[in-house]
């Protein structure tokens, strides 16, 4: 075995591995609950991460975090090792752990201007009409310079569209005030299950997941997403905005010796339920596009039915961990499973997908030319970190010795669409002699908003960090100029990146 390669395990002649440099062709880990998925993510990321490969991986059950902690030593794992004809070596592996609501990690933000009309309409679960009012706002924030960066100022780019309806219908299309209301109570609908949290400053760098440490392995970053799973549209809605960022931000490298970063999305199913055509034909789109940018992409889920085909298409490399065929779908499952595989006429494919015990795969991984190998059954290696969840405590250690300590850990709420309509109605539109508002002004407080009912300042400085040392301070302040400098620096791209988005949704 070359340095090149990965240990998935070892079938019945020869180890079977993963090429590094195929690794950007994506992969499909599946099978039922229970039967090592998890485990088999485990040793993926554990080779990724020696090599020198950073990882990301959403964290459903917990289960991962272990990854920071050296493993115990399990006599199960001994005795596979030996099996498998490699030595038990406990280790512990570089992990920065990350969290939407900041509770369990670093916080991950993202500004709606990032998000974009065609993601949010999906979290939102709005229909076509609602989604183009959407567009609208959006539209109309880039021509004025209106920054979008969190749920507060789409509400009030909202509701100055709402209040020119009429004027903005004769430029753009029929803006109806009914689905602007839809929309804001689909706004409220999430922030009430916390989505909000996600959206603001400072918003999470690319670059920084990218890390490797000072021995040269790739940084592991986990997603704890235990609790983020209460909203599953939230989950894949993240896990997908993330994916388009990869996409966007980082430039046509080729086919590398290795990947920049792999990419693990468990659970993937929740990212195909009830999408529609479009939104999946931009899936499979930007996984059949970003391998040349140095990203693998690999889906874990339960049946490889729930990935559709035109997605599947594009997973290269392949471990079925076993299926149980106790009904029509399932036994529907197993033949569809089966037939992915390049068969391997000493034994059938069908039946050991039915048979294999916990720890067992079949595994088809592509060769130096980029052809699918025959499939092999395949004893899983035994990962070397733990198996099992890290301590709160053992969680704690690593968040505040963490590189990332400080960097996001404070929001930060600068100047943006919301601050600026309030100035341009407190200057243009100010009532005459105790009348009535004017049209364009901006609520301050309702049943969506938390914002206070009395006058707020129109500008204000850009990082409020009082009683704060001065590192703390500056790290702010350079979050700020960074954050800035990134709004203003691709406003442009983006706009064109939605666009682009736009049209494959009117395809």
């Amino acid at each position: 075995m070359r340095v090149a390669d990965i240990l998935i395990g070892k079938s019945g002649t020869k180890p079977e591995v993963l090429l590094l440099a195929r690794a950007n062709r994506h992969g499909l880990v599946t099978g039922a609950t229970g039967t090592g998925k998890t485990v088999t993510l485990q040793v993926l990321a554990e080779g990724f991460s020696n090599a020198g490969v950073p990882v990301f991986a959403a964290d459903i059950k917990g289960d991962l975090s272990g990854l920071s902690q050296p493993g115990d030593g399990k006599p199960p794992f001994v005795k596979r090792a030996k099996e498998i004809g490699v030595e038990y070596v406990p280790d512990r592996f570089p992990t920065i752990f990350w969290d939407v609501f900041g509770e369990e990690g670093h916080p991950v933000r993202a500004t709606i201007s990032e998000m974009g009309p065609l993601l949010l309409a999906r979290l939102l679960d709005l229909n076509d009409t609602q989604e183009g009012v959407l567009n609208i706002a959006f539209r109309l924030a880039d021509e004025q310079g209106l920054l979008l960066l969190d749920l507060k100022d789409l509400r009030a780019m909202l509701t100055y569209v709402a209040e020119n309806a009429a004027s903005l219908s004769a430029q753009y299309g029929n803006v109806s005030k009914q689905s602007v209301g839809a929309i804001q109570r689909q706004l409220l609908v999430l922030e009430n299950q916390r989505g909000g949290e996600f959206f603001g400053e400072p918003a999470l760098e690319i670059a920084e997941l990218m890390r490797t440490d000072r021995e040269g392995r790739g940084i592991v970053n986990i997603l704890s997403a235990t609790k983020l799973m209460d909203n599953p549209r939230l989950y894949s809605t993240f896990l997908l905005w993330l994916l388009s960022e990869l996409f966007e931000e980082l430039p046509e490298v080729g086919d590398l010796d290795k990947p920049k970063l792999v990419f693990f999305f468990d659970e993937a199913h929740l990212l195909f339920d009830d999408a529609p055509k479009a939104l999946i034909d931009s899936v499979e789109r930007v996984v059949r596009l970003i391998r040349s940018k140095g990203v693998g992409v690999y889906f874990v889920t339960q049946n490889p039915l729930d990935v559709p085909d035109q997605v599947l298409a594009q997973l290269g490399n392949r471990i079925q961990h076993a299926l149980r065929a106790f009904t029509p779908r399932d036994q529907k499952a197993v033949r569809a499973a089966a037939e992915t595989f390049r068969q391997n006429p000493a034994f059938s494919t069908e039946e050991a997908i039915m048979s294999l015990g916990v720890g067992e795969a079949l595994v088809s991984t592509l060769d130096a030319k980029g052809a699918p190998g025959m499939v092999e059954r395949t004893l899983i290696a035994p990962p070397s970190g733990r198996v099992g969840p890290a301590t709160d405590a053992e969680r704690q250690a690593i968040i505040a010795a963490s590189p990332m300590r400080g960097r996001y850990d404070h929001p930060i709420d600068r100047e943006s669409a919301y601050e600026m309509l309030q100035e341009r109605a407190e200057r243009d539109g100010a009532p005459e002699k105790g009348g009535a508002a004017s049209s364009t002004s901006v609520p301050r407080s309702g049943p969506w908003d938390n914002e206070p009912a009395e006058p707020r300042t129109p500008t204000r400085a850009p990082a409020r960090e009082p009683r704060r040392t001065a590192s703390t301070t500056e790290r702010v302040i350079t979050n700020v100029a960074s954050s800035a400098a990134r709004s203003i620096g691709t406003q442009i791209g983006r706009a064109i990146f939605r666009s682009i988005l736009g049209s494959m949704t009117k395809r």
